[in-house]
């Protein structure tokens, strides 16, 4: 509860300079809360509640560069770092338009979980290099870890997960009146250890309530808890299964 009460406090913090920020300037802001921070369709927060906040720099070239971070439960719980319960996003890459509705962006992402090393335990923090194409509302993305390790796979000093890549295909509509819908469906593989390869998806219903977006989304996998190692925590918890999450975001 200390530490859901110190990134309220945090949240409120950096709403201040993110409203300052003016229409037509490259810096935008965004925060969020959510009932279940849901990546890739496993949680990682344990199925607890994240609240989180970012901030994109955007030059008129195409060059972009980032930060955003949440609260995290799994790190701790799956004995990668002690004392660990943030992650930190940096990134930066190019976007562009082919045509009025093609468009790209390529780029580079580093997940960071501050905390203190375990003995024997493998990095969590983990850098990717990303491509995606995108036509309208709809984007197919592909992503593949260029770090030793990609979130804590692997066992060190014998195997590495470097190369572990995810593709996925995302989807928009918008019904009018403020409401959309939304898709999705992703695949990602573990270099080296395919048993805990899996596929995710999503579908949901958004609703613009004029100060921020409603989000109500159903997100499932089906990634084996056991034999995928899916099952983190004490008392040990499914965080591959199915969850429908309720969030809030603006952006400034």
């Amino acid at each position: 509860m200390k530490k859901l009460t110190y990134l309220l406090v945090l949240s409120g913090l950096i709403s201040a300079p993110l409203a300052a920020i003016a229409e037509d300037s490259p810096v935008t802001g965004n925060i969020g809360i959510t009932t279940d921070y849901i990546f890739r369709g496993i949680s990682q927060t344990q199925h607890k509640p994240a609240i989180s906040g970012g901030f994109d720099y955007a030059h008129s070239s195409g060059l972009y560069v980032g930060t955003w971070m949440s609260n995290q439960g799994w790190v701790n719980a799956g004995g990668y770092k002690a004392n660990s319960s943030m992650e930190i996003d940096l990134y930066g890459g190019y976007r562009g338009a082919i045509s009025d509705d093609f468009g790209y962006d390529v780029g580079l992402i580093t997940y960071y979980y501050p905390g203190d090393k375990v003995a024997g335990a493998v990095s969590p923090d983990t850098t990717e290099a990303y491509l995606s194409l995108s036509w309208k509302t709809v984007s197919l993305k592909y992503s593949n870890a260029v770090s030793d390790y990609f979130v804590g796979w692997g066992t060190l000093g014998t195997v590495k997960t470097k190369g572990s890549d995810y593709l996925e295909l995302n989807a928009s509509y918008d019904l009018g009146e403020g409401w959309g819908v939304l898709g999705h469906v992703g695949h990602q593989s573990i270099k080296h250890i395919s048993a805990s390869d899996y596929t995710d998806w999503k579908v949901g219903v958004t609703k613009d309530i004029g100060y921020g977006t409603v989000t109500l989304a159903y997100s499932d996998t089906d990634a084996d808890p056991i034999a995928g190692a899916y099952w983190w925590g004490t008392p040990a918890k499914d965080v591959s299964k199915g969850v429908l999450a309720l969030s809030f975001s603006k952006s400034f």
